[in-house]
C-alpha cells in the first residue's frame, strides 16, 4: 500500500511538471513573455553597465568626487594645522605629511579613474557589452 502511495505521487508530480511546461511553452510559442529580461529593469535605470550612460560610469563619478571632497577637505585641515603649529617641528611635520598624503590620495584616485576608463573605453564595444561574447570581431 506504501509503495503504491509512492508511485502515485511521482506520477502526479511528474504530470503536474510536465502539465505546467506545456503551458509555458505555449505561451512562449505566442508571443513569449512581454519585454523579456528587460523586464526586470526599473524605470530609469541604464539599459548598459559601461559606456558613457551605464552604471560603471556613474559609480566612478560618485567615487571620484568624494574622493576629490575628502582631498580638499584634508588639504584644508593641513594647512589649518600647518599655520596653527607655532613652529614646533613634529606639528610642522605632522601638517606637511597630511598635505602631502591628501595630494597622493588626488593623484591616486585620477589615475585609478584614467585606468578604468581606458580599460572600459578598450574593452566595450558599442553596444555596451564587454568584449566579444556575440562573436563578431573586437579590436583592441
Amino acid at each position: 500500500m506504501k509503495r503504491t502511495l509512492q508511485y502515485l505521487t511521482v506520477v502526479a508530480a511528474t504530470s503536474l511538471l510536465l502539465g505546467f511546461g506545456t503551458l509555458v511553452s505555449a505561451e512562449q510559442m505566442q508571443g513569449g513573455v512581454p519585454g523579456g529580461a528587460a523586464a526586470a529593469r526599473g524605470d530609469g535605470q541604464p539599459a548598459v553597465l559601461f559606456g558613457d550612460g551605464g552604471v560603471f560610469a556613474k559609480i566612478t563619478n560618485v567615487m571620484l568626487f568624494i574622493v576629490g571632497a575628502i582631498s580638499v577637505i584634508m588639504i584644508i585641515i593641513g594647512g589649518l594645522r600647518y599655520v596653527l603649529s607655532g613652529g614646533d617641528s613634529a606639528n610642522v611635520s605632522a601638517a606637511k605629511n597630511t598635505i602631502l598624503y591628501a595630494i597622493v590620495g588626488i593623484i591616486v584616485s585620477l589615475l585609478a579613474y584614467a585606468a578604468v576608463n581606458f580599460i572600459t573605453g578598450t574593452f566595450v564595444d558599442n553596444g555596451g557589452s564587454l568584449g566579444g561574447g556575440g562573436g563578431g570581431a573586437t579590436s583592441f
